[in-house]
């Protein structure tokens, strides 16, 4: 297992974090304990020492779950990382309550890592509002968390603002080789690294995309390596990235745990060859998007309750990574009054898009494809 020191903490976890979002359920939606268990214990005998879970993953159910688990490790041999609930959050009070009850769920006495959830512009204001931060430092004095941080989602210009406000343990960010110019990026990545905080990568893999690519995609990478699943390469990519610590995988089934881990036995970073090829990848998937909304929102609300930034999303990334079975599960998903086809042509939309798009026409032609697609 490849291990990375972080030293500004002093510690080398590996590299490898054990994302504790997406682990096999059973047929009634709860953990597979079983499949799980056996999928940890495997992880750690290879030597993964972090893990990442949160308040709100599997319904409540991950903590609970996680800490079932690793209660059976000595305390020292693994790194903890959970995160505070903020959109719960309306008082020091809640986020002292929140803190005991994850602690209670974990059956731990300290976390190793604790982060603010989901950062965005309106959460980080009520965070300063509420001033959580000192709260925080009053944990970490208390050595009830040993490490603070935050995960990310909003625009780089807020990330900027959040990662530059104080000098923080770490950060956590998506981050992925078609996520460069999204969320913070290139950008946010290059700002951490000349502010000498460390980071933590999630969706490595795209939340799965980029482990599954059309054949043609997938026969560009195998000119070089054809053994190497195309999972591995989304994560050697991240892994490239010097400051870059720890990458999350969120693993579903024992197979991604051992293809994981052969990807992280010896790390190997991209080579210059091999980088040229994902660019080539890249650049071959972003010329196969239908339409380029970037999900702002400003058509919405619709008159007639149409989602049209859902419908696009949907239909977009299907053309583009051409998983089927994602795109029919996101389409059954949708509310029948949100889809596509329940557009009546007012054009409000097209009054508003920054991106001067012809919602109309899109809506028309995804609802069209869609409704074929789904008959499949």
């Amino acid at each position: 297992m490849e291990y990375r020191e972080i030293k500004n903490l002093g510690i080398s976890p590996s590299m490898l974090g054990f994302g504790c979002m997406r682990f096999p359920q059973r047929l009634d939606g709860t953990i597979d304990e079983t499949e799980a268990e056996k999928m940890i214990h495997k992880a750690i005998a290879e030597g993964v020492t972090y893990f990442d879970t949160a308040y709100p993953y599997h319904n409540g159910e991950s903590e609970k779950f996680v800490g079932k688990v690793l209660k059976k490790y000595p305390r020292s041999s693994f790194y903890l990382a959970t995160k505070m609930p903020v959109w719960k959050i309306n008082s020091k009070e809640d986020a002292e309550e929140v803190l005991k009850e994850q602690m209670e769920r974990l059956q731990v006495e300290y976390l190793d890592f604790y982060l603010l959830h989901a950062l965005n512009k309106e959460r980080w204001d009520k965070i300063i509002e509420m001033d959580i931060l000192s709260l925080c430092e009053e944990w970490k004095a208390q050595g009830k968390i040993r490490y603070l941080g935050f995960s990310f989602h909003d625009e780089y210009a807020v990330f900027e603002e959040i990662l530059s406000s104080r000098k923080w343990d770490f950060c956590q960010i998506q981050y992925n080789y078609m996520d460069r110019e999204e969320q913070a990026g290139d950008r946010g990545y290059v700002l951490a690294e000349r502010l000498e905080i460390p980071m933590i990568v999630m969706e490595p893999i795209k939340g799965g995309l980029l482990g599954v690519l059309p054949e043609d995609l997938t026969a560009i990478l195998q000119k070089v390596n054809p053994n190497a699943s195309t999972a591995s390469w989304a994560l050697r990519w991240v892994g490239t990235h010097k400051n870059v610590k720890i990458i999350l995988s969120g693993m579903s089934n024992y197979q991604q745990v051992m293809d994981n881990l052969e990807t992280f036995a010896k790390f190997q970073p991209i080579s210059k060859e091999e980088e040229q090829l994902i660019e080539q990848v890249a650049d071959t998937i972003k010329k196969r998007m239908k339409n380029g909304c970037t999900g702002c929102e400003y058509c919405m609300p619709c008159p007639f309750g149409v989602d049209i930034p859902r419908n696009f999303s949907i239909w977009n990334e299907l053309a583009m990574y051409g998983n089927k079975e994602r795109a029919q599960q996101r389409y059954q998903m949708t509310a029948q009054e949100k889809r596509a086809d329940q557009c009546k042509q007012c054009g409000k939309c097209e009054t508003v898009c920054p991106q001067g798009l012809q919602i109309r026409k899109d809506l028309k032609q995804a609802a069209a494809e869609m409704k074929e697609f789904c008959k499949e």
